[in-house]
């Protein structure tokens, strides 16, 4: 599984530790910026890379993770991309149900809410998440379809 990472200024500090976390883990995680603290910088261009990435992956289950201050403005402008289905997701339980129900290929963190908690709490959302399987129901697939048909 190839797994891109992205973040604004807000969510900077967080992606650094996300991506360690990652990489300790041998996980194929790609930074698609930004690359520095910028504090100028603007969510959407990174939103934007990480779903073409998404859409143009021959990997059968590519993913990213993107990071701002309250990981709505990256659910908004990644979801705007047909087959993207971008989950702002604050705790294991969501993560879990976000996989399982919705297929969620993106996993958006509100770093100001997490930057509050243990380390911990971002890693088991992440770890849920990853590890979580997309159930497949009919009536799942049939949604997902009905989403990509609004796009």
């Amino acid at each position: 599984m190839k797994i891109y990472l992205g973040s604004d200024h807000a969510g900077f500090d967080l992606k650094e530790k996300v991506f360690a976390y990652l990489a300790k883990r041998k996980l194929n995680v790609e930074d698609v910026g930004d690359k520095t603290l910028n504090p100028d910088d603007d969510f959407p261009q990174f939103a934007q890379i990480a779903a073409l990435k998404i859409i143009g992956d021959v990997d059968d289950d590519p993913r990213a993770i993107l990071i701002c201050g309250g990981g709505q403005g990256m659910a908004m402008a990644a979801n705007r991309f047909r087959s993207i289905r971008a989950s702002v997701i604050w705790d294991s339980e969501e993560a879990r149900m976000t996989r399982n129900d919705n297929d969620s290929n993106i996993l958006c963190l509100p770093a100001r809410v997490l930057e509050r908690e243990n380390d911990t709490v971002w890693q088991d959302i992440i770890d849920t998440w990853l590890h979580t399987p997309f159930a497949g129901a009919t009536r799942y697939k049939r949604r997902n379809a009905e989403l990509d048909e609004l796009a």
